[in-house]
């Protein structure tokens, strides 16, 4: 994740953040004003020291409250957002930076609400298993996408005029303003020292090396520092000077001077208001994708909740984030995929956030030497990490058309999409589409209309508690309630971690009848002597 410091910090010094000049005088973008331009690099120094300070506090916070060893840092498609669509490059957008910041920071607001009401977790919860499942296959295809690319990975893959994508690798003299090749594809050195750092990445982890991927990193890292080769990182442009000066200073803090709580609180806009709606889908279905994949992917998913273990807290851990984020100047931090490293390593509880924020405090002092790895030497842990997080996609039930292409369409929308959010949403769609249509047949012809396969399907579940829609709240409110309507001795009897499994397009049952129907499909174990739940026959559910 460690690019992110570099990279978040370039993206949105684009927007221009609080600078500004005489746009009459210096044009609409301002470059050709020497005050803004200096303003830019003082703007851009504050935004490394806030992306390392706001990642370190909620990886610090998702690791001692939610134990959980997922990390948050500002995302890099929210970060585009900002930057490019809601403020614009060099404030040419309709939202101002401030404006910006206010939206994040309602967001956050509106989320953590969200959050303590179990909305949120709820939501995921009713996804269907299979387009969760395909969440993490198309993360993981996305993920790679980054890692092949050059703005954060090795350059392979490239933009085309006509084919949109197409093999680059060339030297950075052979590309053009839009950093497309213009010709010697697959000639450029760094292209071929990240394909390197991948098959050590491999090996390494082949053998079960523990910390193959940061030894493949910091070895590319280190081949990339020297000056005057083919792969270096420093070349000798004005750009480069700077960059090899700024990674001379190796030990350094620098103090935040422009963007801390640069609020302007104006809704009076209708820009503001999408800004606004815009922020929060997209992050609640990145986030909360990410954040159930990664559970799924590190074994943490309870398989009959179709929850897991901490996930409350970890959703109002990250709405405090992006309350953070905003009064940090920045855009709102999410799950990191990248996490994903981490959890391949074998990280299974909170202490891996919790290093990982104490490594972002640590870069907050040694902000030159971690803002110096380049490009081609993160790309190859991307890329790893995305063949590992692609294996579940065997899970998905490919037998039923319902289940399979809505599945099918999350995958492959999330890496052409560039949007795990995006992905999600036309997994979805297509879901309600097709199962819906099956289903409203299926009840009007009373059964005699239906796919042949039609017991191949997946079931879909939702899991309420015996309170029905009660049950959404999380189990700690519901506790509350029933304590104010019924009293401490009056409470009544009720296992609130009872789950009922319905199949949505089968005969419906009320709320009153799933206790009795727990009951009759459950018996005494002889060897243990508990109660095991068993699976009822096919027309039990009819006659009930």
């Amino acid at each position: 994740m460690s690019y992110i410091i570099s990279t978040c910090a370039l993206i949105l010094t684009d927007s221009g953040g609080p600078c500004d000049c005489d746009r009459e005088q210096f044009g609409a973008t301002c470059e050709d004003d020497p005050a803004y331009t200096t303003c830019l690099q003082v703007l851009k120094m504050d935004l490394i020291t806030a992306t390392c300070t706001v990642s370190c506090i909620t990886c610090v916070l998702m690791g001692l409250l939610a134990n959980l060893p997922i990390a948050l840092a500002p995302g890099m498609g929210l970060i585009a957002y900002f930057a490019y669509t809601v403020v614009g490059f060099h404030g040419t957008g309709k939202v101002s930076y401030q404006n910006a910041l206010a939206a994040v920071c309602i967001e956050g607001v509106i989320f953590f609400g969200l959050s303590v009401l179990g909305i949120r977790q709820w939501f995921a919860r009713i996804i269907p298993a299979s387009l969760k499942t395909a969440t993490g296959t198309g993360i993981g295809i996305y993920l790679a996408f980054i890692g092949l690319q050059s703005s954060a990975g090795i350059g392979l893959i490239t933009s085309s005029s006509s084919t949109l994508v197409e093999l680059g690798g060339c030297p950075p003299e052979y590309r053009d303003e839009n950093n497309v090749c213009t010709s010697h594809h697959m000639q450029g050195g760094p292209m071929w020292l990240g394909v390197m750092g991948l098959v050590v990445i491999a090996i390494l982890s082949a053998y079960k090396v523990k910390g193959s991927v940061l030894i493949g990193i910091v070895l590319v890292s280190v081949i990339s520092w020297p000056r005057g080769t083919s792969v270096t990182y420093f070349p000798y442009t004005q750009a480069g000077d700077e960059a090899f000066d700024y990674f001379k200073k190796v030990v350094t803090f620098h103090p935040i001077q422009k963007i801390l709580g640069k609020f302007e609180f104006d809704a009076s806009g209708g820009q503001f208001w999408i800004a606004l709606i815009t922020f929060l889908y997209v992050d609640i279905l990145d986030c909360t994708g990410t954040l159930f994949s990664m559970a799924k992917f590190g074994g943490y998913m309870d398989e009959r909740t179709q929850d897991f273990e901490g996930s409350s807290v970890a959703f109002l851990v990250d709405s405090v984030g992006v309350i953070l984020s905003s009064v940090f100047g920045l855009a709102p931090v999410s799950a990191f995929i990248e996490s994903g490293a981490g959890i391949s390593e074998g990280a299974k509880t909170g202490i891996a956030s919790v290093m990982t924020g104490f490594c972002f405090f640590i870069a907050l002092f040694f902000a030159p030497i971690f803002a110096s790895f380049p490009p081609w030497a993160t790309g190859p842990a991307l890329i790893l990490v995305g063949s590992m997080m692609a294996q579940s996609v065997v899970n998905i039930n490919w037998k039923y058309i319902g289940d399979a292409l809505p599945a099918f369409l999350v995958i492959v929308m999330i890496p052409f999409g560039y949007s795990i959010g995006y992905g999600i949403i036309a997994g979805i769609g297509s879901y309600i589409a097709i199962n819906g249509f099956i289903w409203i047949v299926a009840k009007i012809s009373r059964d005699r209309i239906v796919p042949p396969n039609r017991r191949d399907k997946e079931m879909w579940t939702s899991y309420m508690s015996e309170e029905g829609a009660f049950g959404i709240l999380p189990g700690w409110l519901r506790r509350t309630i029933d304590y104010c309507r019924f009293g401490r001795n009056q409470s009544p009897e009720i296992d609130q971690g009872e789950v009922q499994d319905i199949e949505a397009h089968e005969h419906p049952i009320s709320i009153h009848t799933k206790t009795e129907l727990h009951r009759r499909m459950s018996q005494l174990d002889p060897v243990t002597g508990t109660t095991t739940r068993i699976q009822s026959p096919a027309n039990s559910t009819k006659e009930l």
